[in-house]
């Protein structure tokens, strides 16, 4: 039926072209070379050659010879010029009416014309409403086999949500008690840890449907289309009786709303109130539960987070050590492997989400591949676990200076000294002064213990690491000579100074108060915690300066070995310090 339509389109379109093509070649082609002057008309008329004349109201005039030859001429347009002819004895003839060879191709052409927009314009509604019916049937129905056995680690998520898939599969148990069953569940936590896949795995688990969508996929340009896929999407899921409805990304349409009305805010906030009627509009028996992840839990409306809404919010926190092995083993499961430690690499992946181990073992996987191994063995996955962290190493490295070397070289062994001395409870993997594809001139690599809580102390600890590589160059090179190497290190240290101060209520210019709650009010405070971020990080320099002097000779050692090899491990830097650390045991 397409093609039909496509064919009858394409011949008016032919047509209109033919008939340009005429209306040219007849104005510009024809008449122009049969036109002659109106000097040479006269002398054909004097000489008795003229046998008739056409007249209109025309700029030209049709004469036609009695040698049969006809063209055209200027019209005069005066009184006496018919009386002449008739006088001179040629016949004259009248038209008002356009010649036919040009009547006729012009009337075709404007009739082809008017079909060719009546058609565009059938076309334009058609193709409109189709795209705005594709935006509203958009959703699809997964048929999923994923089941709570496919998600590894996450036990407290999966505890939470297991009595979600009871009431799915035996309501009548809990109608007895008169329990209702709760009508949405909010996931959330950090990217990656697996909140699509716990969704997944409650339908699975089920037997039911489920209809997975992105809450950015609501935020349309069409006024009202958001709202209308929310309903079209609780009108598919209750056809089906049971069923997960599974919003991703729910900030984009959750957020909370202003009083304010700019721009498109207006559009997200019908959107969110067509979601709010439909969850409070169905019955508590109907049996459809909606399911949403998020990463900003904080940020959400409150009527979403209200009971009789989304009553229940599981954190899916990051794995821990043991969750981290039953992830890893699960991701090796079908990977030809050998010889991998997998508890050491458990504890050496300290907050690393689920997403973030697959990318690991699947990066240890190309490699094995691309060395054309028969299996994927240890050294393939402490080459991905450098590229996960660090990046590619530099391959090519001519161009690099050797007073670069040296200046990478004291400042990852002031990171690594200090590291040794202020953070033992965390294990440095390795320290390298090869450039990486990051942009990294070096790196040091350190095992953070795992650990619920973070105390003041480790914070500042953690901070003189950061700074300790900055304060090596200067007390190795002088205050002149530091570099833009410590960017990042600066960067990170200030991050962690000024949480500490303004969120963690470990400063003296807000105590206890949180900068982020006190609204309007916090930009009075700013200047006196700028000031104590300052005061700080310069005591806290000082320390380092102070630490790495007292230790000049193993700093120097770090860096000579460094220079040497180009890489250090935990044991290695165990023989030049002295200092074991617990990867070195």
């Amino acid at each position: 039926m397409n093609r039909f339509k496509k064919k009858i389109f394409i011949i008016p379109v032919l047509i209109s072209l033919i008939c340009i093509s005429y209306l040219i070649y007849q104005t510009f082609i024809l008449e122009k070379t049969a036109h002659v002057n109106y000097t040479e008309f006269l002398k054909d008329k004097k000489n008795g050659n003229v046998e008739a004349v056409t007249i209109n109201d025309a700029s030209t005039l049709k004469i036609k010879l009695k040698n049969g030859a006809d063209y055209y001429t200027d019209n005069p347009r005066t009184l006496t010029f018919k009386e002449d002819l008739l006088t001179s004895g040629i016949s004259v003839k009248e038209s008002n009416v356009v010649s036919l060879n040009k009547s006729i191709p012009s009337s075709i052409l404007i009739i082809c014309i008017f079909s060719i927009v009546i058609m565009l314009s059938k076309k334009i509604k058609v193709s409109s409403s189709m795209t705005s019916m594709e935006i509203l049937n958009n959703e699809k129905e997964f048929k999923n086999k994923y089941k709570f056995s496919s998600v590894a680690g996450n036990e407290e998520a999966k505890e939470s949500l297991n009595d979600i898939v009871d009431f799915l599969k035996n309501p009548d148990k809990y109608n007895k008690y008169g329990a209702r069953m709760p009508k949405g569940i909010i996931l959330y936590g950090e990217p990656g840890t697996g909140k699509t896949l716990l969704a997944k795995a409650v339908a699975g688990e089920a037997g039911v449907p489920f209809y997975a969508v992105s809450g950015s996929d609501f935020v349309q340009v069409y006024v009202g289309v958001g709202a209308a896929r929310i309903r079209n999407l609780f009108k598919k899921a209750k056809s089906k009786g049971k069923a997960v409805i599974f919003i991703d990304e729910m900030d984009a349409i959750g957020k909370m709303r202003s009083s304010g009305k700019i721009g498109g805010s207006e559009e997200r906030d019908q959107t969110l109130n067509s979601l709010l009627t439909e969850m409070s509009g169905f019955n508590d028996n109907e049996g459809i539960v909606v399911m949403a992840a998020t990463n900003r839990l904080d940020v959400l409306d409150p009527a979403l987070l209200r009971p009789g809404r989304f009553d229940r919010h599981v954190e899916v926190a990051l794995p821990d050590a043991s969750a981290r092995e039953k992830i890893i083993n699960l991701y090796l499961e079908q990977k030809p492997c050998r010889d991998i430690d997998i508890k050491s690499l458990s504890y050496k992946t300290a907050y690393f989400s689920g997403a973030k181990l697959e990318s690991l073992i699947n990066e240890a996987a190309i490699i094995a591949a691309k060395s054309d191994s028969d299996f994927i063995t240890e050294e393939h996955i402490e080459k991905a676990y450098s590229i996960t962290i660090a990046g590619y190493n530099k391959i090519v490295r001519d161009s690099l200076r050797e007073e670069d070397r040296k200046i990478t070289a004291y400042h990852e062994a002031g990171h690594a000294l200090v590291s040794l001395l202020k953070l033992p409870e965390d294990s440095i993997e390795k320290v390298s002064i090869i450039p990486t594809s990051k942009g990294a001139g070096g790196y040091t690599l350190s095992i953070p213990a795992d650990s619920a809580y973070i105390n003041m102390q480790y914070l500042k600890n953690k901070i003189m690491v950061l700074l300790a590589g900055r304060a090596s160059e200067e007390l190795i090179f002088g205050e002149k000579m530091v570099t833009t190497g410590a960017y990042n290190d600066l960067n990170e240290s200030t991050k962690i100074i000024q949480s500490m101060i303004t969120e963690y209520g470990m400063g003296n210019s807000l105590g206890l108060l949180r900068k982020s709650s006190l609204g309007s009010l916090s930009s009075e405070a700013s200047k006196e915690v700028i000031d104590e971020c300052k005061a700080m990080v310069e005591n806290l320099y000082s320390e380092v300066k102070m630490l790495l002097q007292d230790n000049k000779s193993i700093l120097k050692s770090i860096a000579e070995g460094l220079l040497e090899k180009e890489t250090l491990y935990g044991a290695d830097l165990a023989k030049l310090t002295n200092i074991i650390t617990p990867q070195a045991v």
